[in-house]
């Protein structure tokens, strides 16, 4: 159970669902296993789970959880009830709100945004976010050293960086 929702959490590069429309069930948990949701007005979520004398799966219930808190999460679960637009962006279903024209020009732009830092660096950067999502803070700032170290790994990435900064122009990353 959950695969889907297991293979889009764990990819190592970061994802964005565009939500236009009605958002339910499995394809709720699917949506909320990506790093980024981008929604128009359009957008609608609904748990469903209990209206099919189910309890939520498909990693409903952990990222949730994670995602908008412990109390709002189990408000959508247990009702069932249609969160609109607004009020998910709100409670952080949603991270950016967009005109409906504008969803994929939109959801385009945030992945260029993050697609012009260094590739090996945004890898680090999500996973020991995910990671530290279940450590303490000791734990945490332990991790965040270990995935610094991965983070300096592409060498040349790192000089582009620099000589990108000095030369007062864009970086040019290879992952390497």
């Amino acid at each position: 159970v959950g695969h889907q929702a297991r293979a889009v959490y764990y990819l190592d590069k970061p994802t964005i669902a565009a939500m236009n429309g009605v958002c339910a069930g499995a394809g709720m948990s699917l949506a909320l296993a990506c790093d980024f949701r981008v929604g128009s007005e359009n957008a609608r979520f609904r748990s469903v789970f209990l209206e099919r004398n189910l309890s939520p799966d498909s990693g409903m219930s952990w990222l949730m959880t994670r995602i908008i808190g412990y109390s709002r999460a189990l408000d959508l679960i247990l009702t069932s009830r249609d969160v609109g637009a607004e009020e998910a962006y709100r409670l952080g279903l949603l991270d950016r709100l967009v005109p409906h024209d504008k969803l994929i020009e939109e959801t385009t732009a945030m992945a260029k945004e993050i697609t012009r830092w260094p590739p090996i660096a945004v890898r680090a950067a999500k996973r020991v976010t995910q990671q530290n999502l279940l450590k303490d803070l000791d734990d945490a700032l332990r991790n965040e050293v270990h995935h610094l170290e991965y983070g300096r790994s592409a060498a040349n990435d790192a000089r582009e960086s620099r000589t990108a900064r000095s030369e007062g122009r864009e970086p040019q990353y290879t992952g390497t």
